[in-house]
Formats: structure tokens, C-alpha cells, sequence
């Protein structure tokens, strides 16, 4: 076993990795990638979803209700992700990455489109599943959204439980970086790339003032993170996008 790792290692790591650009979301069974280095590139709008406090979850329920809550968790955003053009690519514990192929306006607001309309689903009234979901405990989130170039590929060996796809980007450590800090109200934040692309309807709440005369807010809200050892601004917003 030691000869055989030692080799392997040194084949993947002495070797070129050979990259080929596409134009859409790759899976798990894609033929293109291989345990060879090969690495599949594609432009996307990355979202990532991670629910906080599942240890206190699962000290205050059994293990059967912490499963169906996490189901019903799942089942919204990968329906919402989907419904947008979106697609789920990785379930990690309690996070998610979900990627939105494409380098137009309209795929990037998609994808915010998609993190309030999940913020809609999981935290407002109106929305039926947060009163089921509050039965046994509301669910605590945080997203992050950044836009750029990703590299998939396959790690593992072969098999069908021994495998899985890495991404690679700073579109998806980003991401990362940004849901974490994240909480209630606001629960989505977005990189200053992500800020200013988005299309109106996801950038402004327009209303009509007392005198009947249309008004823009912007609904999202300058802030600073720490990225690559430097301050980066990035933007927060409370707002939800209303699910009918």
C-alpha cells in the first residue's frame, strides 16, 4: 500500500493538470473526469448555505426528527436552486454549494434571487414551512455568493462510495468566507463583484411614496470582511423575496 500511494502521489503531483473549459455544472459521473489529472473550468455564480447549531439540535431532539429536519432544510434550497436554473452540487454536513453556470446579469441574480427566496421560505410567516419547521427548532443560516471561474475534479478512488468532486475557485472560498459570518436578519451577503452586476429587481426595493411617486431603496448594505489577508468590501441585505 505504501509503494502504491507513494507513486500515485508523485504521478498526480509531478504531472500537468489538464483543464478543459465547459459550459455547464458538472457531476459525479461525468466522463470527462477521471482519476488521471484532468480538471473540468466553468464560470458560475457560487452559493453557499451552511445551518448553524445542528450539535444543539441534536441534544434537544432525537436523531429520527434531526434527519427530518435537515430533509425538509435540503428539499427547500435544492428545490429553490433548481426552480432558478441553479444546480446542488455538494452536501456537506449542513452546508451546500449550489452553482449557476453562466457569465450573464441574469444567472448572478438568479442566484441572489434564489438565497432570498429561500430566506422567504425558512424565516418569514407567511411561509408555511417555517411553522412546521419551528415545531421542533427554527432554522439558523447563513449564505455567501461570489461569481468567477471554478475548477472541478475528481478526488478519491475508484468506486462508487469512494469518490466525490473537489471545487476549486476563489468564487467558492469566498463564498464560504462570506456565509460564515452571516446571521439573522442578515442572513445573505454577497461579494462587491456579485453587488455590482445584479439586475434592479434584486438590487432596489421600488415602492410608490405618499404622493403616488415611484421610489428606489437599495437593499443591501455595505460591509467589510477579511480576505486573503486584506479587507474586501461585500454587501448584506435583510430583505426576502416573497415565494407565491
Amino acid at each position: 500500500m505504501k509503494s502504491g500511494i507513494e507513486e500515485k502521489c508523485k504521478e498526480i503531483l509531478d504531472n500537468e493538470l489538464s483543464v478543459t473549459d465547459i459550459s455547464y455544472v458538472p457531476d459525479i459521473e461525468d466522463k470527462s473526469l477521471t482519476f488521471g489529472n484532468t480538471g473540468l473550468r466553468f464560470e458560475a455564480t457560487t452559493l453557499f448555505i451552511d445551518m448553524r447549531g445542528s450539535t444543539k439540535t441534536l441534544n434537544k431532539h432525537n436523531r429520527r426528527t434531526v434527519a427530518k429536519i435537515h430533509k425538509a432544510y435540503f428539499h427547500v434550497v435544492v428545490t429553490v436552486v433548481k426552480s432558478l436554473g441553479g444546480e446542488v452540487r455538494s452536501f456537506n454536513g449542513d452546508g451546500m454549494l449550489a452553482f449557476f453556470q453562466g457569465t450573464t446579469k441574469t444567472t448572478l441574480t438568479n442566484a441572489v434571487k434564489a438565497a432570498m427566496k429561500i430566506k422567504f421560505l425558512l424565516t418569514q410567516d407567511e411561509s408555511k414551512v417555517k411553522g412546521a419547521l419551528e415545531k421542533y427548532s427554527p432554522i439558523n443560516f447563513g449564505i455567501g455568493i461570489d461569481d468567477g471561474k471554478i475548477i472541478c475534479s475528481k478526488v478519491g478512488i475508484s468506486g462508487s462510495n469512494n469518490r466525490d468532486l473537489v471545487w476549486i475557485g476563489n468564487a467558492v472560498n469566498k463564498s464560504v468566507k462570506i456565509g460564515d459570518t452571516r446571521e439573522s436578519p442578515k442572513q445573505i451577503g454577497i461579494s462587491s463583484i456579485v453587488y455590482n452586476n445584479l439586475l434592479d429587481e434584486a438590487r432596489y426595493h421600488t415602492y410608490k411614496d405618499s404622493y403616488g411617486i415611484e421610489r428606489k431603496i437599495d437593499m443591501w448594505t455595505a460591509e467589510s470582511i477579511m480576505y486573503n489577508d486584506q479587507y474586501e468590501t461585500y454587501y448584506t441585505t435583510s430583505y426576502y423575496w416573497t415565494v407565491s
